[in-house]
């Protein structure tokens, strides 16, 4: 097929695609239950609902029971898109196991997953085939983002730091790039998935320090993407070991609607056969607490 006989999907084809998704897991049952055990340490707020079924996908933030306003404040997020497992139970295992040693330095805010639909079907995109990682500005095409950005709006705190928990899959290039080269009529590279754990900071921001100190983290857990022939990880030019760069404003993702003076996301490979489930939320635990303890280290130097 060439590019002139692509045709981008009109409403009906992208209400077709909605059709043809399935429910394939309970967000109820194994994300909202392991919030609602946290409210015992931490203070939960429900920060909205998204229209698609109310009951069902309810939001939630995580945050540190009182807020200090001596201390930085710090984001994690989970689940902007809501197959990237890891990313979702990443971010609650930090809460569960890693948090309490980091609550006498910051102000922690975690929202776990932020798309819960995406969760539950398997899926990058929303309902209406958006995708929330290019969507985090106001007023954006993206009914997930838009309560979250809201909800962020109303805490009125400047962030020192936001990580962002992915993965990436091979289905990127087996579902999720052709099904894009069809909604939009353009046709779409595939690229060599890496076998390993890497970040994407951003361009403008680069952070170079902070961004090694999460690889380092990270290594003890499992093993850090190679450069693939071309000497790139997804396309793009390597800063250092297992790091790229993304202008993140400029694409609006998620680690780009702040100011916050530290970003990175944080990119698992879940299909790699040297890794488990288990390792995959441990390597994005590691990322979390890799960058906190550099963290910590700054604010030490700065003081």
């Amino acid at each position: 097929m060439t590019q002139n006989d692509l045709v981008p999907w009109g409403t009906e084809e992208k209400l077709n695609w909605f059709k043809e998704q399935v429910i394939k897991r309970s967000y109820l049952d194994e994300v909202v239950t392991k919030i609602n055990g946290l409210r015992d340490t931490f203070s939960v707020k429900q920060y909205g609902s998204l229209s698609y079924d109310l009951d069902k996908y309810p939001l939630f933030l995580v945050k540190s029971t009182k807020f200090d306003s001596s201390k930085k404040s710090i984001l994690i997020t989970g689940g902007v898109h809501g197959y990237e497992t890891s990313g979702v139970h990443g971010a609650l295992s930090f809460l569960e196991r890693e948090a309490k040693n980091f609550a006498g330095d910051f102000n922690i805010i975690v929202a776990p997953c932020i798309s819960p639909w995406g969760y539950e079907t398997i899926n990058r995109w929303n309902p209406k085939t958006v995708d929330p990682n290019r969507s985090f500005i106001e007023d954006g095409p993206s009914e997930e983002c838009n309560l979250f950005l809201k909800e962020m709006a109303a805490l009125n705190i400047e962030l020192f730091a936001h990580i962002d928990l992915h993965e990436t899959t091979d289905t990127d290039n087996s579902v999720f790039r052709p099904a894009l080269e069809k909604r939009d009529g353009i046709t779409q590279d595939v690229w060599d998935i890496p076998d390993g754990f890497y970040l994407v900071g951003d361009s403008d921001n680069p952070n170079e320090g902070f961004q090694k100190a999460i690889i380092a983290s990270v290594k003890k857990v499992t093993h850090i993407a190679p450069a693939d022939k071309s000497g790139k990880i997804i396309g793009e030019s390597i800063a250092s070991e297992g790091v790229i760069n993304y202008p993140v404003k400029e694409l609006n993702l998620c680690t780009g609607f702040s100011d916050a003076t530290y970003n990175s996301t944080t990119e698992v490979y879940p299909d790699s056969p040297k890794v488990s489930d288990a390792d995959c939320v441990d390597a994005q635990v590691a990322a979390i607490v890799g960058g906190l303890e550099y963290l910590r280290q700054v604010i030490v130097k700065d003081s």
